[in-house]
């Protein structure tokens, strides 16, 4: 009887912290696409914006965390219809992808003017839909 109240209680328990821990955002996003949309941007242009004097690390670093939210924020709002289909999320969609494509083919060089001017002329389009429920 007691084993049996255990081993259920035992179970309880892990499903809790699985259910707490292992679900959780580490990448500051929160389940409300327009704040988290507004959070990928942020620091998307902080990454763009880094200057050329920055440390070989530090940009590898942000690069790091900004993939890491890239792909937390387009694997948890694709899928998703009520989402996938507006205009600031297909057109943040593309911006996202263009980065994290320039990351992967040439790592910590500095993004040409031509593709930031892209990515800022994209972002402010996301931030007017945003504005619009679009």
């Amino acid at each position: 009887m007691i084993k049996s109240y255990f081993s259920k209680l035992l179970a309880l328990v892990l499903v809790v912290v699985v259910g707490l821990v292992g679900c959780g955002s580490t990448t500051g996003l929160t389940g409300n696409y327009t704040q988290d949309t507004m959070t990928v941007l942020e620091k998307v242009q902080v990454a763009i914006a880094l200057p050329a004097e920055t440390s070989i690390e530090e940009k590898k670093e942000i690069q790091d965390e900004t993939r890491k939210q890239i792909n937390d924020y387009i694997s948890r709002y694709r899928k998703n219809s009520n989402y996938g289909g507006l205009k600031s999320f297909t057109t943040m969609q593309t911006a996202l992808n263009s980065l994290a494509g320039y990351y992967t083919s040439y790592g910590n060089r500095p993004i040409p003017e031509k593709l930031k001017k892209r990515l800022n002329q994209e972002f402010k389009q996301v931030e007017f839909a945003l504005n619009k429920g679009y």
